[in-house]
């Protein structure tokens, strides 16, 4: 069944955006950003080691895997205990790195696998080795806002620094000057309501002034539930949705809908 026919919501006066599947392609997710991570994180980590600032990230992730295993978590690879200077770097690499494997391939949404992946693309993005793919109806959608002033907002569950890097590193340059703010999933689960109340507050809009474009039905639930604008965002290669949740809400395939 096909979606329902686009109607432009109603007058709004701040954007909300989530990222993967909505201003990106999945497959720059999926086929580009993860494998990257798959790929260099043994390299990376035996380059960076020695780096404060990797041995933060390090620590985040044994401080998640503990809270794991304590969970009951009995089949996450256990990360060594990273400061005994008895245990060969080796091998505590080798931990590591089977952990956040074993982390992507679950697709984990925490703070700490995120932060550390963010980590590791700036070193990608400062070297050239990525570039994000954005759409070019968000680049005129961005454009557009922004001569309108109309404030927009990212809300995703890769870390803010890792959003920063995407829209900074983009196939179409630089767009964070587009951009008013970031959020994560340090504001809470973007399955809950109370996250997009929280946002909605410290963007200073009631909820129903905010427009929220997502590809997830849960998160566009989420976000109705607190009494926002949603918009569901149907791109190549997204997950299929049911078709009852088609004829329920408002669907785009370009950003130049909302304009």
């Amino acid at each position: 069944m096909a979606p329902t026919p686009v109607s432009y919501p109603k007058p709004y006066e701040a954007v909300v955006l989530d990222i993967e599947g909505t201003t990106t392609p999945i497959t720059f997710v999926h086929q580009v950003l993860f494998p990257y991570i798959l790929e260099h994180a043994q390299f990376f980590l035996e380059t960076h080691w020695d780096d404060s600032t990797c041995q933060n990230y390090l620590a985040g992730l044994a401080k998640q895997n503990t809270e794991d295993i304590q969970q009951g978590l009995t089949d996450i690879p256990t990360i060594v205990n990273l400061t005994d200077p008895a245990i060969p770097k080796a091998k505590k690499i080798k931990t590591v790195v089977a952990n956040i494997r074993y982390q992507m391939q679950q697709d984990r949404k925490i703070k700490a696998l995120k932060d550390f992946q963010g980590y590791m693309w700036k070193d990608g993005y400062y070297s050239g080795d990525l570039k994000a793919t954005v759409y070019e109806d968000v680049i005129d959608a961005l454009r557009t806002w922004h001569e309108r002033g109309v404030p927009v907002y990212i809300y995703s569950s890769g870390s803010v620094p890792a959003q920063k890097l995407l829209f900074g590193y983009s196939d179409h340059g630089d767009l964070t000057h587009y951009l008013h703010g970031y959020y994560d999933t340090s504001v809470g689960s973007k399955l809950a309501p109370e996250s997009y109340q929280v946002i909605a507050g410290n963007i200073g809009r009631e909820p129903a002034n905010v427009l929220f474009v997502s590809d997830n039905p849960k998160e566009i639930q989420a976000a109705e539930a607190t009494g926002m604008q949603v918009v569901i965002s149907l791109r190549p290669g997204n997950a299929l949705i049911a078709d009852d949740v088609l004829q329920r809400y408002l669907t785009i395939t370009s950003f130049a809908s909302l304009l």
